[in-house]
């Protein structure tokens, strides 16, 4: 009896493996609907049908094997697409150790499908909730996880749709692809972040799977996110999750920062921006070896490292190049290069954005304080020639630098760069972890040759301006949302110094308004007065600096500087008076001022010690036109400019002594 009910059994299961379990389709809808909560139809009516051919069948021996010419299966209640799934002409099999696996939480491994069509209208709200969830939804802190595509082991779609509107990950993106005779081609448009997108894919040889030995697709994809354009072309292990892809790229753009956007990493707004070189994925980890990269006018290279897999993703490599132009790097610092035109796809609008305020000298851009927390960064630096986007001052050649970001803290340090035959060096950092950021700095330069560093071109063969070596140390603080408000705020320390220095003679009577002396100067030529010493040390308190102490002491006068210098308002008030240390025969001495902004600066003379000077002139005049030099000369006061002179030199030795 027992031998006859196992065979009857048997044949029970043959025949319905053989015939394929037709009458199972209700129970299983059924059975299907109800843990889904959503209509599910395993024999969609030939009527809807693009291609009806065969009839429902399914198997279960060796595996779950579907064979259906409609399937069918509703979008959540909540949805407004017409369906989450509809494929025509199905052949579907999985393994049982595939679906156990997925039960216990891992991805789902899909044995094979085949469909002559295939539509897709996926879904997620702000909230979380996702079509493709066929279980309640909970809500979840956790930020916003892509969609996980199934893994397959045979896929072929000759007509496929896929539709997806992700309000977490802002994608709004319709695309067409098509997987038979061993080519995949994939085409979509849409929305990503706001930015309008089309990707045009094509991969050959996708299907030659022999032995189990996953192959080698060739790829090649073109795409277009926003302003930024991307093209490749390489090789892929796995099409659809990418594994193993690497090649060669380009891509360009009108900025670093429209590059970043689009795969979440956090780069600068710069100028327009072009690379290529190869790029290489190894399981979540991205390998990039940029051979040229150009910004504005800049030349750069470098290679990086992206571990997209860790809880805070990092960027990780070292950037160098031949030359590096500061304007082109202008709005990391709050300002831009020039105007740029950001356009908004909503609203098809172009709209300027400038980094200065009118009347304004100082770049109010605001900072991205947002995008300092999406990652962080470890960056070795090391460019051969740096522009400081001025013909007046010498570039560094080179720099050098440690860049870190960690936590929403931006630090430069193990900063060394050369010019003028001196150094800089220090470290400054900036922190984004609250509302506003924080600046700290603590530079040092050592040895620049003045001379050099600020180009001082003069007809003829008369000698520079000012000349010397120029050292110093600034040790200073501030906050705010922009670097306009950063300076606003400065707190601390600035002291530099010159040694081994000259002066322009006629500088130094022209600031004096010794006349006779000046034009004496002008008609042997100028010559170069030697400086004793030269010190300038600054207080700075609420972005108003104030000098402890700043004189330069020649052989011929002692020049004095006192006011202040506000970055909050930008206003300038100096007064630079000058003590000589010789007689002159005609000088309408003065204190000289420096008023006004620094967008607007006005130089200007005090004019009471000017005015009593050329009344007394006037008097002496009526008496006798001799007399009337008698205001005009002056004697001079060597003790007092030797006085000025012998302090000016012992705060030189006192910084001296305190250097480290």
């Amino acid at each position: 009896g027992g031998l006859v009910a196992l065979l009857l059994l048997g044949c029970a299961v043959g025949a319905g493996e053989w015939l394929g379990w037709p009458f199972l389709a209700p129970p299983l809808e059924r059975a299907l609907s109800k843990a889904w909560s959503r209509r599910v139809s395993l024999t969609v009516p030939v009527e809807r049908a693009v291609a009806p051919a065969g009839r429902f069948r399914i198997r279960f021996v060796g595996g779950v094997r579907l064979q259906t010419p409609g399937l069918e299966i509703a979008a959540p209640a909540w949805s407004a697409a017409p369906h989450l799934l509809l494929a025509r002409d199905v052949d579907l099999q999985l393994r049982y150790i595939d679906l156990w696996r997925a039960y216990r939480g891992q991805p789902l491994r899909i044995e094979g499908l085949t469909a002559r069509a295939l539509d897709a209208q996926l879904e997620r709200l702000a909230d979380g909730r996702a079509s493709w969830q066929l279980a309640a939804h909970e809500p979840s802190a956790e930020p916003p996880k892509p969609i996980s595509i199934p893994a397959f082991g045979h896929l072929q779609v000759t007509d496929g749709l896929l539709a997806c509107r992700d309000a977490a990950l802002a994608i709004d993106v319709v695309a067409r692809l098509s997987l038979a005779d061993s080519e995949l081609k994939f085409n979509a448009v849409g929305l990503y972040r706001t930015l309008p997108v089309k990707i045009d894919l094509l991969a050959t040889g996708v299907l030659s799977v022999a032995g189990g030995v996953v192959p080698v697709v060739p790829l090649t994809v073109e795409a277009t996110v926003g302003r930024a354009q991307m093209s490749f072309k390489g090789s892929a292990d796995d099409i659809l999750h990418l594994g193993g892809f690497r090649g060669r790229f380009s891509v360009k753009g009108p900025s670093l920062a429209a590059l970043g956007d689009p795969v979440g990493v956090t780069l600068p707004t710069t100028s327009a921006f072009s690379a290529s070189g190869v790029i290489v994925r190894q399981d979540n980890d991205w390998r990039v070896r940029i051979d040229d990269a150009t910004v504005g006018s800049s030349r750069l290279n470098g290679a990086f490292s992206y571990e997209a897999g860790r809880a805070v993703p990092l960027l990780a490599g070292r950037l160098g190049g031949s030359r590096l132009f500061l304007v082109d790097l202008g709005p990391v610092v709050g300002t831009t290069p020039a105007e740029l035109t950001v356009t908004t796809p909503s609203i098809g609008k172009a709209n300027r954005v400038s980094g200065k305020v009118k009347g304004k000298v100082l770049p109010a851009r605001p900072f991205d304080l947002a995008a300092l927390r999406v990652m962080d960064a470890n960056v070795l630096i090391d460019i051969a020639e740096v522009d400081l986007n001025t013909t007046l001052l010498e570039p560094l050649r080179p720099l050098r630098g440690h860049l870190q970001l960690s936590g929403g803290v931006l630090t430069l340090s193990e900063l060394d760069a050369r010019t003028a035959d001196g150094r800089l060096a220090g470290r400054w950092s900036l922190d984004g972890r609250g509302s506003q950021a924080l600046w700290d700095a603590d530079l040092r330069w050592t040895g620049v040759r003045l001379e050099r560093w600020i180009h001082q071109a003069r007809a003829g063969s008369a000698p520079p301006y000012l000349s010397g070596r120029l050292s110093g140390r600034a040790t200073v603080k501030g906050q705010g949302l922009s670097t306009a408000d950063i300076l606003a705020s400065l707190n601390g320390r600035v002291r530099t110094e010159l040694s081994d220095g000259a002066v322009s003679h006629l500088l130094v009577e022209a600031a004096g308004l010794d006349i006779a002396q000046a034009l004496g100067v002008l008609f042997k030529s100028d010559d170069a007065l030697p400086l004793s010493c030269a010190v300038a040390d600054l207080d700075a308190v609420g972005g108003v600096f104030r000098p402890r102490v700043m004189v330069l002491d020649t052989t011929d006068s002692a020049v004095w500087i006192d006011g202040s210098l506000s970055l909050a308002t930008e206003a300038l008030d100096l007064r630079a008076v000058v003590i000589p240390k010789d007689f002159s025969p005609l000088t309408l001495r003065s204190p000289l001022r420096v008023g006004g902004s620094l967008a607007v600066p006005e130089v200007s003379l005090e004019k009471e010690p000017i005015a009593r000077k050329v009344a007394a002139s006037i008097l002496l005049a009526l008496l006798n036109p001799l007399a009337a030099l008698i205001p005009l000369i002056d004697p001079g006061d060597a003790d007092l400019a030797r006085r000025t002179g012998a302090g000016c030199r012992k705060l030189m030795q006192r910084g001296a002594a305190a250097k480290p």
